[in-house]
């Protein structure tokens, strides 16, 4: 930190990765511009890789919001797509689907053996119920999600999507 480098300020962009030899002859990867990352599911215990959308909040600075500058502890809004797929084809139902479709069209059956509907339905039953603060998220298809990874010292943007207590004070200080 003595060599006074300018901050890696990473952006929302096409992914750029340049990589800085620190002491020790050892490497750090300087994330300048990033627009995707790994992010988990806690409750489901999943992860998948999501679009990052934008910047929400920061605790820090609201100048890191306006900007879009991903840094660790950030709150984005990240693509529910992956979740969403991953839920309808684990649990066999739809989550945050509440759009009518037209009168004349019809959802295609998808063919499934007796065996995968009663272990989709057996697993619904047992875990299946998602928060409702997060199905509001699925309809929207964008879910809140915070950064925990460093991604100016490590060149990835990986967190945890936002659930419970922790998503409604989130939610509670992007409304003021």
């Amino acid at each position: 930190f003595e060599k006074g480098r300018q901050t890696s300020a990473t952006r929302i962009g096409p992914k750029r990765i340049h990589l800085v030899r620190t002491r020790g002859g050892n490497r750090k990867f300087r994330g300048l511009r990033m627009e995707s990352g790994n992010f988990s599911w806690g409750s489901e215990g999943i992860s998948r890789k999501c679009r990052v959308i934008g910047v929400s909040y920061h605790p820090s600075n609201n100048e890191l919001v306006r900007t879009n500058t991903l840094t660790k502890s950030a709150v984005v809004q990240v693509d529910a797509a992956p979740f969403r797929q991953w839920y309808e084809n684990h649990y066999g139902q739809g989550v945050g689907r509440r759009r009518q479709r037209a009168a004349g069209e019809k959802e295609e059956e998808v063919k499934k053996s007796k065996s995968v509907e009663k272990k989709q339905a057996d697993r619904f039953k047992k875990q299946g119920k998602v928060e409702p603060a997060i199905e509001k998220q699925f309809e929207a298809s964008r879910l809140y999600a915070v950064i925990a990874s460093r991604p100016g010292q490590s060149g990835r943007c990986d967190g945890y999507i936002l659930e419970g207590e922790e998503l409604a004070f989130y939610q509670r200080a992007i409304r003021k």
